[in-house]
């Protein structure tokens, strides 16, 4: 059974990194009835651009053993794919998700992390970039293409496209398109399938075939119906709910 933890963001208001995350993360790496309380994570920093990994882990590492879980970054590991497959808990950083992505398949962690969580062997914590790569494709994600990845496929943990990082409307003296109007455009242009957006300091928590939002705010749902649907926090709701990309 699938465990995913797909945060909107590393941040909620003035608050520090994971700082707002305490009881998302405790779905995770709390105590849990059905497998052991998991002791080690991995952290996948390859979003990082202007920072180094190191940087990533360290700022990571507070949120993680808070929860008694120690995380190290998979750069310092000899064997990447090896360390994937070992993984209790897969954690992937926010940063440039054509970076990431780029760099997952460059070192062959596509299909190894796929693999690892779908059987349920391990749990998957992403943020930002690591919910974008969390979904079938980045086409939905805010960043600028500062790369090119092989494709823009990404690990299909969940069925159907997102978009972290949601804020609506415009700031003053902003002439350009909206997030509603981008979305819009994706949906015009994708007519079979829909968005799910999430505010910042939310998070989608999927169990298996069903997920729920965790946060102070609701999930937005754009469709080519027009209407954007809302789903209330905490209400927990089937995947095949939202209609999936058609890749």
């Amino acid at each position: 059974m699938i465990r995913a933890l797909l945060m909107s963001s590393s941040r909620k208001d003035n608050l520090g990194y994971l700082e707002h995350a305490g009881e998302q993360l405790a779905l995770v790496l709390g105590e849990q009835d059905d497998r052991p309380k998991p002791i080690r994570a991995v952290l996948i920093p390859y979003a990082a651009v202007s920072t180094t990994f190191e940087t990533y882990e360290e700022l990571a590492k507070p949120a993680f053993a808070a929860h008694g879980v120690e995380l190290t970054s998979i750069h310092r590991m000899a064997d990447p794919v090896q360390a994937i497959r070992e993984a209790e808990v897969i954690a992937v950083a926010g940063g440039n998700t054509f970076a990431l992505l780029n760099r997952l398949y460059a070192a062959d962690l596509v299909d190894a992390i796929r693999e690892r969580v779908t059987s349920g062997a391990a749990s998957y914590v992403g943020w930002s970039a690591g919910t974008n790569v969390a979904t079938p494709s980045i086409r939905t994600t805010n960043d600028m293409p500062i790369v090119e990845p092989p494709s823009f496929a990404a690990l299909r943990l969940v069925p159907f496209q997102m978009n972290p990082h949601f804020i609506p409307g415009k700031p003053v003296g902003h002439n350009g398109e909206s997030r509603e109007e981008r979305l819009r455009e994706f949906i015009d242009l994708n007519p079979s399938e829909e968005v799910l957006a999430l505010y910042e300091g939310c998070a989608l928590w999927v169990t298996g075939d069903h997920a729920r939002i965790v946060g102070e705010r609701e999930g937005l749902v754009f469709s080519q119906e027009g209407e954007v649907r809302s789903i209330a926090p905490g209400e927990s709701f089937p995947l095949s709910s939202i209609r999936e990309a058609a890749l």
